[in-house]
This record gives C-alpha cells, sequence and structure tokens, in this order.
C-alpha cells in the first residue's frame, strides 16, 4: 500500500479517537454542569445505579435525553451540510442558506399552529409526528428548489442563487403564521426557530435515531460518488457517473437528515456550513474521511454549545442556535472573505 495512503489513514484514525475522547469528556461535563451540580464521580456512581434518586433523575430525565438529541442534531446537521457542499460545489452552502431549514421550519410552525392543544401538551403522537412534518416541509422546499433551478439540468450555481430566494420566501410565511399564533405558542416558535433543543426527552430521542442511524451511513456509502461529484458535473459525467440521478438521491438524503434535525433542534445556523470546512482542513476532500470527521465534529460542537447555552446564565437558557451562530460566526465571515 501507498506510504502516503498509510499516512493518512494513520492520521484519520488518530483525529477520530481524539473527537471520540473529547465527545466523551464533553459527555460527563455536560451531565455534571447545570443549576444543580454533580460531581464526576457522582454521575459515574449514577450511570452505575449507585445514585440517589433525585440524581438519577436529574441525569436520565433531564440531561441526558438533551446531550443525546444534541450529538444526533449535530451529526445530522453537520452530514446534511457536507452533502450540499459537494453537490452544489459550493463550499458556502448548507441546509440553512438553500432554505431547507426553513421550508422544514414552516411545516413545523404550521403543524403547531393547526394543532396547538397536541403540541402544548407534547404529546407522544405529536412527537412522532413533527419529524415527518419537517420532512414533507424540507422536501417540499428542495423540490420547489431543484424545479425553479432546472434549465436544461441543474446548475449548481443556479441551484444556491434559488435556494437563498425560496429561503427568503419562506422566511416571510414563516413570519405571517407566527404573528397568527397566541402568544405563548409564538414564544415556544420564535426561541425554535432560533435554535433549540425545546423538547428534550426520550420519546422525541426514539423519534430521532432512526433518521440518523440509517441515513448517514447510507451517505457514507455514496462518498465515492460525492468524491466525483464535487470535481464538477462535466467530470463527473465523463468518469460514468449519471449525474442527475445521484445528485437527487444525495439530495434527498440531505434533506431528509436536514428536516429531521430541525425538528428536534429547531432552526440552528451556521453548523451545517461551518463543521465540512473544518473536517476538509484536517483530512483533506476525500469524502470518507469527511463524513466520519463531520459527524463527530458536529456532534462536539452542538454538545458544547448546548452546554454552555444552558450554563452561561443559568438558571437562564440561551438558545443553542444562537452560540453555535456566536462560535460559528467569525468562521463564517472569514470564508465569505477567501471565497472567490
Amino acid at each position: 500500500m501507498n506510504t502516503a495512503v498509510v499516512k493518512k489513514k494513520k492520521k484519520f484514525i488518530s483525529i477520530l479517537v481524539l473527537l471520540i475522547i473529547m465527545i466523551l469528556i464533553m459527555f460527563f461535563v455536560s451531565l455534571s454542569t447545570g443549576v444543580i451540580t454533580i460531581t464526576p464521580g457522582e454521575v459515574i456512581r449514577t450511570i452505575f445505579n449507585n445514585g440517589t434518586p433525585k440524581q438519577e433523575l436529574i441525569l436520565f430525565e433531564f440531561r441526558l435525553p438533551g446531550i443525546v438529541l444534541a450529538l444526533l442534531i449535530g451529526a445530522g446537521l453537520a452530514v446534511s451540510g457536507v452533502i450540499l457542499q459537494a453537490i452544489t460545489q459550493n463550499e458556502l452552502a448548507d441546509p440553512g442558506i438553500l432554505g431547507i431549514n426553513t421550508g422544514a421550519g414552516l411545516a413545523v410552525v404550521l403543524f403547531i399552529f393547526f394543532f396547538q392543544g397536541e403540541f402544548a401538551t407534547a404529546s407522544s403522537m405529536s412527537i412522532f409526528l413533527m419529524p415527518f412534518a419537517a420532512l414533507v416541509g424540507a422536501i417540499g422546499a428542495a423540490v420547489l428548489i431543484y424545479v425553479l433551478a432546472w434549465k436544461n439540468g441543474v446548475n449548481p450555481i443556479r441551484l444556491v442563487l434559488v435556494g437563498i430566494g425560496v429561503n427568503a420566501g419562506f422566511g416571510a410565511f414563516l413570519t405571517i403564521f407566527q404573528l397568527k399564533m397566541d402568544p405563548q405558542d409564538f414564544r415556544q416558535a420564535t426561541v425554535w426557530l432560533t435554535g433549540d433543543i425545546w423538547n428534550a426527552n426520550w420519546t422525541f430521542v426514539g423519534a430521532l435515531v432512526p433518521w440518523i442511524l440509517i441515513l448517514i451511513p447510507i451517505a457514507l456509502s455514496k462518498a465515492h460518488v460525492l468524491n466525483v461529484l464535487h470535481l464538477g458535473d462535466d467530470l463527473a459525467s465523463g468518469l460514468g457517473t449519471s449525474v442527475e440521478r445521484e445528485r437527487q438521491v444525495l439530495l434527498l438524503i440531505a434533506v431528509a437528515l436536514a428536516g429531521a434535525s430541525v425538528a428536534a433542534g429547531g432552526g440552528i445556523a451556521f453548523l451545517g456550513l461551518v463543521v465540512p470546512h473544518i473536517a476538509r482542513k484536517l483530512m483533506g476532500p476525500l469524502h470518507q474521511y469527511i463524513i466520519p470527521l463531520s459527524t463527530l465534529i458536529g456532534a462536539l460542537l452542538l454538545m458544547v454549545s448546548d452546554t454552555i447555552g444552558k450554563n452561561v446564565l443559568a438558571p437562564s437558557e440561551i438558545p443553542v442556535g444562537i452560540v453555535v451562530a456566536i462560535l460559528s460566526a467569525p468562521y463564517f465571515i472569514y470564508l465569505l472573505i477567501k471565497a472567490k
């Protein structure tokens, strides 16, 4: 085997191990911190069923579901961003900029608007229906963008520009329906659209897990296709790739990941944009490396942001989307300055 390839694989494994260690450390930090502090030793004892009933309640019913959701949402949005940047051949693309997050958000706000009673009581049925509502909205936005961008095929630049326009239009509709809500639902929807893991419970974790555990491995299996698409449509066609068919399949995967993640975490901006860039800086352009790294970096970044949001102004909380934006905005500005 080529020496350079061996070195690259060793570097990849080393980074993966480092990220896993960082996630585990942050996992225990997140479990330990909050309005009620629980020491790492007490956390370990509670996990092994040697804690007090109060500690078990706090860890297993309040903190742990939120941490698991943060990990899942971060991974989903990051991989969605990786796919969108590859199929649009634009490193400034992400589910938020293209209007997919806004489409999913509009669908969820419509769900809240028409089923306010179920939303207020957070019934099991509404929890499982919300990811489907978000998926329908995300797919609707993606189909609309794809149709409007079609002109003897889909030009990646045209796809991004149409997505920005659709994003603005959906944003206007979001505002209209928010203004028609009663004050309680309006407040909740506003916080949720900012980016908030608003209903951290095991039922919601169960609703989101299948989307992430099924779709991310499928995306990883398409890594070679993403490598080719990222080179440009002409070269991809010359190498025998069915560009439009593969782009449609990959767009559906990205949309499903973004839609399910938005349903659980709201309109978290920048994460799907920044994480793929970090992964590329670490390992280069090959998606068999970028997708696993982005999965872990996205999970870590959102868990860190969620922990900061819940503790900086405790007992008040800062929505996780705001923390992600604060952490990511400087890097986004740097990307805009460097973009050709």
